[in-house]
């Protein structure tokens, strides 16, 4: 079932004088339940089309539909609403607030929702042991590693059940053993819980945990490849010789 469909979007930024043109008509779709990461250099437009898709930048031409309806051109109460009960963001960041224990971090959203007190706590306890972080609910993020900083901040994007997790250069400030243990987790909720998952990566070890690659250069889409029935790494070296296609070089791949 197509969850997600962009349409011939553009994004460009300044005005006549100095006109930058982010995203140049890319177009594809998003099955529900599918984990899609998105690559490429720096400056190629991954994040701006993330930003797009999450309603943080609005397209200079073209629509987006999330469940068929169009969300390009929402604005006050329905715009809020789109974000609180549809999306889940993760940022590289994890901007979680430091006066705020985990428990409480993950709640807001719940909050935000009005949802009773109950079924707040019942939703909060089988996400954190989902991302195996009961431990550190009653702590505070400076008590935290930056591994489960990352996973309280994953609880909290997913604790509503939204239809789209966006995330953006989740294992960003994470070492390898961290990075390694969130991706487990997002494969872990892709396939448990049906979560439809859009990760942009410049890292290929990351990439290689989703269903589908889309490859992103110069604001348009390069390259665009699934992971069928290959393993993880033979979907990894698979990622390797698109990237080096790209133009990306060896600090890409690692």
């Amino acid at each position: 079932m197509e969850l997600l469909k962009v349409c011939d979007i553009e994004k460009y930024y300044g005005n006549k004088s100095s006109l930058t043109k982010a995203i140049d008509g890319i177009s594809f779709t998003v099955e529900k339940g599918e984990f899609v990461a998105i690559m490429g250099a720096s400056g190629s437009g991954k994040t701006t089309l993330l930003n797009c898709i999450s309603t943080i930048d609005r397209v200079t031409a073209g629509h987006i539909y999330l469940e068929g309806d169009d969300i390009t051109g929402l604005k006050g109460g329905k715009l809020n609403a789109f974000r609180r009960d549809k999306l889940g963001f993760i940022f590289q960041d994890f901007n979680l607030l430091d006066t705020l224990t985990a428990y409480e971090n993950i709640s807001l959203a719940l909050s935000i929702q009005q949802k009773p007190v109950e079924i707040m706590d019942v939703a909060i306890k089988l996400v954190a042991e989902q991302l195996g972080i009961t431990e550190v609910l009653n702590k505070y993020p400076y008590q935290m590693s930056g591994g489960q900083k990352q996973r309280v901040a994953c609880a909290r994007a997913i604790v509503t059940d939204p239809k789209l997790v966006l995330a953006d250069e989740p294992t960003g400030a994470l070492d390898s053993k961290s990075a390694k243990m969130l991706l487990e987790r997002f494969r872990f909720l892709n396939k448990e819980r049906q979560a439809t998952i859009m990760m942009v990566t410049h890292d290929s070890f990351s990439a290689s945990y989703a269903s589908r690659v889309l490859f992103i250069k110069d604001g348009k889409i390069f390259n665009e490849i699934n992971r069928g029935d290959l393993s993880r790494k033979e979907f990894f070296d698979k990622i390797i010789s698109v990237v080096t296609l790209l133009g990306g070089d060896a600090s890409d791949a690692l």
